[in-house]
């Protein structure tokens, strides 16, 4: 993306990437002009080009940067000395506080796939299977040493973490249950899932 230089150009390319990601996630992204990306941003429409060359590209990198920071934050996360249970334990923790905060993110990760180019939904899935691979990675050493009782990990790991994205569609920070007891409940079943009861 071309970006203007100085720290006025880099507020506004940030800018312009918050408002993209609120109006994508709001009216979808097909229901979106780059004039109505500008207007919200304060900028000129022609002037939004020097930052992205277009609504696709723009679509395109806020999906990219999303993976790229889950992939980066999991690894942080992430301990080689964890037992297969207490990776997927934290595995599970990560997964619903990253994307709990993200809500935004997480809809149009999902929602807009049939919106890329095929360029770029290849690239897009190549990092969301890097992510699944994490979570495969755990089950395959669970299912190795017998901690885990799984059919098949493949299918484990998609329901699980079609499970816990699902929380972004109805937890509220408000609701009848705190964030903390979701996670608590949300492990147990996830543990339970591939046969763990503890």
């Amino acid at each position: 993306m071309a970006r203007t230089a100085g720290s006025n150009g880099q507020e506004t390319a940030s800018r312009i990437d918050d408002v993209a990601l609120s109006l994508f996630a709001q009216k979808g992204y097909a229901a979106v002009s780059m004039r109505e990306i500008a207007r919200e941003v304060g900028v000129q429409a022609g002037a939004l080009y020097n930052y992205s060359p277009n609504k696709q590209d723009l679509l395109a990198r806020l999906m990219s940067e999303h993976m790229d920071d889950l992939l980066e934050a999991w690894h942080k996360e992430n301990q080689d000395n964890f037992s297969p249970i207490d990776a997927l334990k934290a595995f599970v923790l990560f997964h619903i506080r990253y994307h709990v905060s993200r809500p935004d993110h997480v809809f149009i990760s999902y929602m807009e796939l049939r919106n890329l180019e095929p360029d770029n939904f290849k690239k897009i899935e190549a990092l969301r299977r890097q992510y699944e691979q994490e979570l495969k990675l755990i089950l395959e050493r669970g299912q190795k040493d017998a901690s885990f009782n799984i059919a098949d990990v493949h299918v484990a790991a998609m329901a699980i973490l079609a499970q816990l994205t699902g929380v972004t569609t109805w937890y509220r920070a408000k609701g009848r249950l705190s964030q903390t007891t979701i996670e608590d409940i949300y492990i147990q079943l996830v543990c339970q899932s591939v046969g763990v009861h503890s």
